[in-house]
């Protein structure tokens, strides 16, 4: 089966031996793994942000040398090691020759098909999930200053308790807040030792629904699941890249890309 790759943060790195030349490659089978792709770089390799690498005109070796480094871990980074581990040497050799093909970053970039799926709005927020869902567990996050406190369905709950997988239906919530900082910017711990919640930022959400995640590549695809991020007020945040968000929980295959399982598992067995 062919794979589709959604994230190439290609940066600067040593080179490394080459394993057997490229002068074979596949750029057609190249195009079609690289078709997602425009998630984030766009079409024909222009970024479509400032904050992501342009992949078109790189060189073809350079690439190959860093998704290599990414799939075996001499490079770190959640999400292009979960994309990189998924691809052989052909893939990579093909997706790499395509992207080297391409016109620099003057031209203009491309959409493509896949990219409205993967920037989908499914997940609606759930107005009466202070009424209706379980506070399962508490996370403080010391690198952003941020306290955040998980929720989840009545469905999620049980099919956590069970043992099982996560039925269509299941809802997790998570309230994002900035920590309460004392007089030297540092968090404030309260008596349960998490921070202190000050200024609720944001909420992330997940949902899975029958046929959501159809339309996903395989190399991406978290079953049936979708995300979404809502600001303060409960209205959706516009220019989520869900590729993103699939290629992080991607590798939590076994967990049903549920990070908290455990915390949620724990609360269940109450």
């Amino acid at each position: 089966m062919k794979k589709t790759i959604a994230l190439l943060a290609v940066l600067g790195m040593p080179a490394l031996a080459m394993a057997h030349p490229v002068d074979a490659a596949d750029i057609v089978a190249g195009a079609k793994t690289a078709e997602v792709c425009a998630a984030c770089h766009g079409g024909n390799g222009v970024s479509v942000s400032d904050d992501i690498p342009n992949l078109a005109g790189q060189k073809t070796k350079y690439l190959i040398t860093q998704l290599r480094a990414f799939r075996e871990g001499d490079r770190t980074n959640a999400l292009m090691n979960a994309i990189a581990a998924q691809l052989d040497d052909t893939e990579i050799e093909n997706v790499a020759a395509f992207f080297s093909g391409q016109l620099g970053a003057g031209a203009d970039g491309e959409s493509s098909d896949l990219l409205p799926e993967l920037a989908a709005d499914r997940v609606t927020f759930p107005d009466n999930y202070k009424a209706t869902y379980t506070h399962y567990t508490t996370i403080s996050f010391p690198n952003r200053k941020q306290v955040r406190f998980y929720y989840a369905n009545e469905a999620a709950l049980k099919a956590a308790g069970e043992g099982n997988a996560f039925p269509h239906g299941s809802f997790l919530m998570v309230e994002v807040y900035k920590a309460k900082l004392d007089a030297n910017g540092e968090p404030v711990e309260g008596d349960d030792g998490h921070y202190v919640a000050d200024k609720l930022a944001a909420y992330s959400t997940m949902e899975k629904q029958p046929g959501w995640g159809d339309s996903v590549p395989d190399i991406l695809r978290n079953g049936d699941w979708s995300y979404a991020v809502f600001s303060a007020d409960k209205t959706v945040k516009t220019g989520i890249n869900e590729a993103k968000c699939l290629a992080c929980y991607k590798p939590l295959v076994d967990e049903d890309y549920v990070f908290s399982l455990p915390q949620l598992q724990e609360k269940a067995a109450d």
